[in-house]
């Protein structure tokens, strides 16, 4: 499936490895990644990896990317998950058929953005709208060049509707420069992400610069190769291979901790305990038997999509189930880590604290809360035994009811959020 040469992008991860460790300190403390990593990510155009070939981006299989974002999050979760996340904005260019010459034309390639809640975009005379939002989560936002973001059309005081009634939506793209950063990025875990707040105050976005938040049938001439082939799946499913890495540093971790360690009231070392043994063997397991369903789940669909196909509802649904039980597997992968290795588990210097912490806020994101692994098990399941699929949340998200699904994943973020 590898067309891309993943050796020489996990050398080029070692390469520029001493910097991630040496600044990812400063991203916890100040809640942004910082300049020295973004800058080493650009140089080694990792940013670029899922981007097009036309626009001088690797074109990556999907693997290979979630390959590259896991070997970084094995050093530097923050670094990783704005690296995945704004890689993954390759996948909805095609919402912008008219705007990808600038979409991908950035010097740096850093784009960033979420999809909720929507603003407000306000139709101008000759094209282009006057929008107005404030849009949480965007993670890296220090550093990006464009963001992505949703909006309503308003017309008077009153939202346009479809002829089904719900409010049309469009989703837009502007440079960092437009809006305004509001710090709001105080969290348990994943603190170097910088996923603040980014508001706009009745900015003008060109036309060329919109499209509506609707699903595509078709990549654009541009962006013909496989990869687009799987739409925006790459993007959901990226988020398990940064937990993937996580917990692979995790469970490295306490393997050290266990030669040396020797637990209080005990006679005998950590790694000479049956419990502790059983502890990490079950954790190795966890990780790496969902890693394969995930990759394998990608890898399966490959030579179709090389064939022009688009990815079917089927695939979709395995997809969403193998993301959502990756994500799930990573944390309870890093839980017994963490109860393995005791109270060095809770020490910050040791570095296991650290990635239970962003492990556990991994598993607070909509994507994994707005279809969890009972509701992906049944999307899953329902077909082969003779049952009708209903649409649900992220296991149709660029189906015909990918409006809705976002609406739902803002109202289920914000519900927690201001919990």
């Amino acid at each position: 499936m590898i067309d891309v040469n993943v050796d020489s992008l996990l050398e080029s991860v070692e390469q520029i490895a001493p910097i991630l460790r040496e600044y990812g300190a400063w991203s916890e403390q100040q809640c942004c990644l910082a300049p020295e990593i973004v800058d080493a990510l650009v140089d080694k155009d990792f940013y670029r990896v899922w981007f097009p070939k036309v626009y001088g981006g690797l074109e990556a299989d999907p693997v290979t990317g979630f390959r590259l974002f896991e070997a970084i999050a094995r050093i530097d979760s923050a670094a990783a998950w704005n690296l995945m996340l704004s890689a993954s904005a390759a996948t909805f260019a095609p919402f912008f058929p008219n705007g990808l010459n600038e979409w991908f034309g950035g010097s740096k390639g850093v784009i960033g953005g979420a999809f909720n809640p929507p603003g407000k975009a306000i139709p101008v005379h000759g094209g282009g709208y006057r929008v107005t939002s404030r849009t949480p989560f965007v993670s890296g936002c220090h550093h990006v060049e464009w963001i992505i973001s949703p909006a309503q059309i308003v017309e008077g005081d009153d939202v346009r509707r479809a002829e089904s009634g719900t409010p049309v939506q469009i989703v837009v793209f502007y440079p960092r420069e437009d809006a305004e950063i509001i710090d709001h990025w105080d969290t348990l875990g994943m603190r170097g992400t910088g996923s603040h707040d980014v508001a706009l105050n009745d900015v003008f976005v060109p036309e060329h610069r919109t499209g509506p938040l609707a699903p595509w049938d078709v990549p654009p001439k541009q962006m013909e190769g496989p990869l687009y082939r799987y739409t925006i799946w790459p993007a959901v499913a990226g988020l398990a291979s940064v937990a993937f890495g996580v917990a692979a540093a995790a469970i490295e971790e306490l393997v050290d901790i266990a030669i040396n360690k020797t637990p209080a009231y005990t006679p005998s070392a950590l790694r000479e305990r049956p419990v502790a043994q059983s502890q990490i063997a079950e954790a190795e397991a966890k990780l790496g038997s969902a890693r394969a369903y995930l990759y394998d789940a990608f890898d399966e669909f490959w030579d179709r999509a090389k064939q022009g196909q688009m990815l079917p509802q089927k695939q979709k649904d395995k997809i969403q189930l193998a993301s959502t039980h990756g994500i799930q597997a990573a944390a309870e992968a890093v839980d017994l880590v963490q109860r393995a290795a005791g109270t060095s588990g809770i020490r910050r210097e040791k570095g296991i604290e650290r990635r239970f912490r962003d492990v556990h806020v991994i598993t607070q994101h909509a994507v994994y809360l707005g279809c969890p692994i009972p509701v992906s098990r049944t999307l899953h399941i329902r077909a082969p035994i003779g049952l009708a699929v209903r649409p649900l949340l992220a296991a149709e998200l660029d189906e015909r009811h990918f409006g809705n699904c976002m609406r739902g994943w803002a109202l289920k973020t914000i519900t927690f959020r201001h919990s």
